[in-house]
């Protein structure tokens, strides 16, 4: 994982390579049975190298503790691991130089269950034509890999009915999770 982490690292495969402050490769249990897959790093990520410690990152952050996961024990990355501009969607080529990465560190890591948040990731790892309102809280499976789409934990922003349907999908996968201990 360390030599993916500096070839991540020394990327320049697109022009988010130019503009980023820091990679955001990922962080947590190199060997999680449980990994969540976000979308892109967001300003605070940026500055600091890791995934989810921004805004969206505590309301994920008390999503897993009212569900009972410690985020230490998970994986956390994201689909594009460097900060587009203004927070914008990653582009195409953006996705298709960071999407072996990804790939890479699911085939290392090996978890049983992958949480997609939100509609990006849940494009990436399951279906680019997926609507995360009618797939959340579904589960999927790819190469032996329980998948289960939620929202971005940063939707709860616009609509904070949506933190209920997150709640419901953590408590699935909790319930899945524990099985794999």
């Amino acid at each position: 994982m360390e030599d993916l982490s500096a070839q991540a690292a020394g990327c320049k495969l697109c022009a988010l390579g130019e503009t980023r402050r820091s990679i955001v490769f990922g962080e947590g249990n190199p060997r999680a049975s449980l990994m969540l897959v976000g979308e892109a790093p967001g300003e605070k990520e940026d500055e600091t190298g890791k995934p989810f410690v921004g805004p969206a990152g505590r309301i994920l952050n008390k999503i897993l503790d009212e569900a009972g996961i410690h985020r230490e024990d998970v994986y956390i990355t994201g689909v594009v691991k460097c900060r587009p501009p203004k927070n914008r969607l990653p582009k195409k080529a953006e996705v298709t130089a960071c999407v072996p990465f990804l790939e890479k560190q699911i085939e290392l890591i090996r978890p049983g269950i992958i949480v997609c948040l939100g509609s990006f990731a849940t494009q990436t790892l399951l279906d680019p034509k997926a609507k995360i309102t009618e797939v959340r809280g579904k589960w999927f499976e790819e190469g032996g890999i329980k998948i289960m789409p939620t929202y971005h934990p940063a939707a709860v922003f616009h609509d904070q009915e949506k933190l209920d349907a997150i709640r419901e999908d953590f408590r699935q996968v909790k319930a899945a999770y524990e099985t794999l201990k």
